[in-house]
């Protein structure tokens, strides 16, 4: 990834960020090299923060990769903004309806065009009390069992403490240590060619979450509880995600 090949506006969006969270983090940065790699990937992180999205930016960044986030569609029609989120070569994606289905293509046009693309399969911060991975959403087993592209794991500690979700709690205060680490591409091979049904996907989806919730236990130590669960939703609700389960 040349300086050449960024273009303007990803250019601008580094020297935006970049220098920002140069001075608000001190990194520890482990297993580039699993994102060092040709052709499309799929990245994986748990999702601790809403700080997460810059945190794992800046890794992927730093890897070599230009990372690819999904986003809200609306967001992407808002004057201005969303013109800079095309340029910068971000994903819209239209959640929880039947046209999130249609952001398939898009993702699988990005993999097939050798993109970088980060889906968090929790969908939003974890509920789970001490920020353990909870189980995920199956939109980044969809998309793995419909291009055959690597999923690579990415465990996060520490953006919690830039900003604390159980809080709301935000710090400024600079060099805050946070540690990401990218694990070796999680093994689906045992799904490859399957149907994509209800219980494949979920299988699926159950291997990648306990990848990333084992590989934070190792950055954070002790042991990890089981994936915790979602509080049940009316059927129709339910439903509805089912459909639109993209991200």
């Amino acid at each position: 990834m040349t300086r050449r090949r960024l273009g303007f506006w990803r250019r601008f969006a580094v020297v935006l960020v970049k220098p920002v969270m140069t001075v608000w983090t001190r990194r520890t940065w482990r297993g580039m090299e699993q994102l060092r790699r040709d052709g499309g990937i799929i990245i994986v992180p748990n999702h601790l923060s809403h700080a997460d999205p810059l945190v794992s930016a800046h890794f992927v960044y730093d890897a070599g990769r230009w990372p690819q986030f999904l986003g809200k569609a609306s967001v992407f029609r808002v004057p201005v903004v969303g013109w800079i989120l095309h340029r910068c070569r971000q994903i819209p994606v239209e959640r929880g309806t039947v046209d999130a289905v249609k952001s398939l293509d898009s993702l699988v046009a990005a993999l097939a065009e050798g993109g970088a693309v980060v889906i968090y399969p929790e969908g939003t911060t974890t509920r789970e009390p001490e920020l353990w991975p909870m189980r995920g959403k199956t939109g980044a087993a969809r998309l793995a069992l419909a291009t055959g592209a690597p999923v690579i794991p990415v465990a996060m500690w520490g953006p919690e403490r830039i900003f604390d979700p159980r809080t709301n709690r935000l710090s400024l205060r600079p060099r805050i240590p946070v540690t990401v680490v990218a694990g070796p591409p999680v093994d689906l091979d045992r799904w490859a060619g399957s149907t994509p049904s209800k219980a494949i996907l979920e299988e699926m989806t159950d291997a990648i979450m306990i990848r990333l919730r084992d590989q934070l236990a190792e950055i954070r130590g002790g042991t990890p509880p089981p994936l915790w669960e979602r509080p049940a939703r009316p059927a129709a609700a339910r439903s509805r995600q089912d459909e639109g389960d993209v991200a």
